[in-house]
């Protein structure tokens, strides 16, 4: 297996557009990396380079030791599954786990040991006689999961392999496709737009916007301290809530303000916001770190507002409201009876209470 190195990466095509800009990425043999981010931000132009699909305008790609920016798709060991999943329809699953072993020449007793091998592992055994027709969604990402096991490569690449599927079948895709990583021990790129296969998915997670790399780290990395206000909305489901606040000062102490919402600056944040005194900082709290408050939560950590919806999800309750003059979201308990239009009083959680600069947008 391999390890991958993106250096000083970029993508400009003829009409100017730069799809991706300065990507730098160390990828270690057997680890399993998510490029996530919204549509048009780059993760899978970047993953396209690393395959040899598209043509790396600067920078370099390494698959363990060797350069191969000039190297062709078929000489870079590697094997990609697409999300269209792109089987031939006139071949049987054998068939079309097999082709890509036979035009390399491989012996066939040498081919038949490694689709049987392939098969055994996804489970399609007694489909290899099939037609691509005859295959339910998740039965043909599994052949072209088979046929990039075949090849028995030095990386792995996914390309959305799961995003044609109903929303069951691709939380069962998910857990067979980490099942299948812990197996084989195979370094593996993965594309999504979906923050919770990436979260589930990824030893590290690469969160990209507009062609940059806002951050890299491990899921709970970037959910529990994330680098700025793209990457704190972007991952969590439902997003954090923002609000625009004032700092200011009363007795000594800090207070972030809105429209009819005052709170207490959290100690571990005293030092930073200070610097921000009498000017404007943009504070996010994820809907989990709401509750209803009761009489032993501070003052200064709570705030009055009136439910606007109530949406229950049978293990959990969400409160929709405004609050600062933004609307929120608060993630409760489902034991919790509250109504719409209910007057409420929330409490947040001081260690779970996020500042980002205004302008930059940069957690601080």
């Amino acid at each position: 297996m391999a390890n991958v190195t993106i250096r000083d990466l970029n993508k400009n095509y003829d009409n100017g557009f730069h799809a991706v800009k300065d990507v730098n990425l160390e990828i270690r043999d057997k680890e399993f990396v998510v490029l996530v981010g919204p549509s048009g931000c780059g993760k899978t132009t970047t993953l396209r380079m690393v395959a040899g699909l598209e043509e790396i305008t600067s920078g370099q790609i390494l698959i363990g030791e060797n350069v191969v920016n000039d190297l062709p798709p078929m000489d870079r060991n590697i094997a990609m599954v697409f999300q269209n999943y792109a089987l031939y329809p006139h071949k049987s699953v054998y068939q079309n786990m097999a082709f890509g072993l036979q035009m390399r020449k491989y012996p066939q007793q040498e081919i038949e040991k490694r689709v049987r091998e392939a098969a055994d592992i996804l489970g399609i055994g007694p489909l290899l006689d099939r037609k691509p027709r005859q295959l339910s969604g998740g039965q043909r990402q599994r052949v072209a999961v088979g046929r990039a096991i075949v090849r028995h490569p030095e990386v792995f690449l996914f390309d959305e392999p799961l995003s044609n599927l109903d929303a069951q079948l691709r939380v069962q895709m998910r857990v067979e496709l980490k099942r299948l990583h812990e197996r084989l021990e195979t370094t593996a790129i993965y594309v999504t737009h979906d923050q919770v296969e990436a979260m589930t998915l990824g030893d590290r997670v690469v969160v990209m916007k507009d062609g940059w790399v806002q951050q890299v780290g491990e899921p709970l990395e970037l959910y529990g301290k994330p680098a700025n206000r793209f990457v704190a909305g972007f991952i969590g489901s439902p997003s954090m809530n923002f609000v625009d606040v004032i700092i200011n000062e009363l007795g000594g102490a800090l207070y972030a303000e809105a429209q009819m919402l005052r709170l207490s600056v959290p100690p571990q944040h005293q030092d930073r916001v200070r610097a921000h005194l009498g000017g404007r900082l943009t504070l996010g709290v994820r809907p989990e770190a709401l509750r209803l408050a009761s009489g032993a939560d501070p003052a200064g950590y709570c705030f009055d507002t009136a439910v606007d919806v109530v949406e229950p999800l049978g293990n959990e309750i969400l409160l929709n409201f405004r609050a600062g003059g933004a609307p929120m979201v608060a993630r409760v308990d489902p034991a919790v009876r509250v109504r719409a239009h209910e007057n409420i009083r929330l409490a947040v959680d001081p260690a779970r209470v996020h500042f980002f600069d205004e302008k930059s947008a940069a957690a601080i």
